[in-house]
């Protein structure tokens, strides 16, 4: 775990100190704290977080183009409902949404200590029924193997610079414990959408490892929000702008991102209290 004066967390929380970040990483930990002490979660939490998992899954697919339903996700989730003996596309990203996130809750002590391991496991989850051979599972692009995912962000790296983002990208995540919760879970978020380290499966690994660093980290321990939906609550288009905006735009893209992250928490929190209150009424929705 890099040292809480290394270069790579004092660059964080440079960008944490900016005023513009720094409301909005007070207003996601405002949002997390809220829901935090909801009246629900004093016996429930571990109800409350599955059904967290099952919303998460199922905006992580829509932000995929992966259409379905929560009601739909939850079955499948739950195993009462039978898949499909032969797939189509969507519900392949469907499945893959759905292990990855519930991955997410095995990781809580390997997210920052951990971090290839992490994203290994996050991965071989999510794209089990994405790639076309077993061997591209679990491990970065190699060679002359390409990634066609987030076309819009620019060319993938590959070669020597993708070794070296995604070391970055470790590093980001060992600095997680030192840094501000917020800004290292987008940043590594992005970081992974723009790198696009894997074959396939990419945008459903980045929105799992930041669900798994916002629990982590502190600033949803309890594992109720649901930052996919924030990140989907303003549509797709929105997510990919902001990611692109990250990719393309300087500094300024960059906040603009750190920006939309700390309004997809607050969202996701809100979620996370309708998910409380379901829980509470016990009617599942």
């Amino acid at each position: 775990m890099p040292p809480s004066s290394s270069p790579v967390v004092t660059a964080l929380k440079e960008l944490a100190a900016i005023p513009d970040v720094a409301s909005a990483s007070d207003r996601a930990r405002d949002a997390c704290t809220s829901l935090r002490w909801h009246e629900a979660l004093r016996r429930r939490i571990p109800e409350a977080a599955a059904e967290s998992r099952v919303r998460g899954a199922w905006a992580s697919g829509e932000l995929e183009g992966a259409r379905s339903s929560a009601s739909v996700v939850r079955d499948l989730m739950r195993g009462a409902r039978e898949r499909s003996p032969e797939p189509d596309p969507a519900e392949r990203v469907i499945h893959g949404a759905m292990a990855a996130t519930a991955e997410t809750e095995h990781l809580a002590s390997l997210i920052t200590t951990a971090p290839g391991q992490a994203l290994a496991r996050l991965h071989t989850a999510a794209a089990a029924e994405l790639v076309d051979a077993a061997e591209e599972l679990g491990r970065p692009r190699m060679g002359d193997e390409v990634c066609r995912e987030f076309t819009d962000l620019g060319p993938a790296p590959s070669g020597v610079e993708l070794q070296a983002r995604m070391a970055g990208i470790v590093d980001l995540m060992r600095s997680a414990e030192h840094a501000p919760a917020l800004v290292v879970a987008a940043i590594v978020h992005a970081e992974i959408a723009t790198t696009r380290p894997f074959v396939v499966g990419n945008g459903l690994v980045a929105r799992a490892v930041e669900r798994a660093l916002i629990q982590a980290t502190g600033l949803d321990p309890t594992g109720v929000a649901v930052p996919e939906a924030g990140h989907g609550a303003q549509g797709g288009p929105a997510y990919l702008g902001s990611l692109t905006a990250y990719a393309t735009g300087g500094r300024e893209g960059v906040l603009l991102w750190l920006r939309h992250c700390g309004d997809a928490v607050v969202e996701g929190a809100g979620e996370g209290v309708r998910v409380a209150d379901s829980v509470r009424a016990g009617r599942l929705i």
